[in-house]
């Protein structure tokens, strides 16, 4: 599929699978016109890609760990270093503070709505 199909198909801007290619994120094939050709498993690639990028991962970890990823949401690091361990854990505690942060919020937005709706 070319570029225009991979970002309909994932809600990615195109000028966004041409950057996830540049960090070495993507690796899409090339048509005899040089235009990119992606596979269909390039779906949940980027999927993949943009889940991780949410959750507050940098791209530089990202690359490291893609190549672990048997399908989509599952990582699988046979041959973990010990650096590598802790710096999945350090993202990962990152992340869960974000996700205190953001209960927060929601919570706090919530409950202002429902005092403005007199609820």
């Amino acid at each position: 599929m070319r570029i225009g199909e991979l970002s309909e198909r994932t809600g990615t801007p195109r000028r966004l699978l041409r950057y996830y290619e540049e960090q070495g994120l993507l690796l899409p094939g090339r048509c005899q016109n040089t235009y990119r050709s992606y596979e269909e498993s390039d779906v949940d690639r980027v999927l993949q890609i943009r889940g991780l990028l949410d959750a507050g991962l940098p791209t530089r970890i990202i690359k490291q760990i893609l190549p672990c990823l048997d399908k989509p949401r599952v990582i699988h690091f046979p041959d973990a270093t010990p650096e590598m361990l802790a710096t999945l854990e350090r993202e990962r505690d990152r992340m869960t503070e974000r996700i205190r942060c953001l209960a927060r919020n929601r919570d706090a937005i919530g409950a202002y709505l429902e005092a403005v709706r007199g609820g």
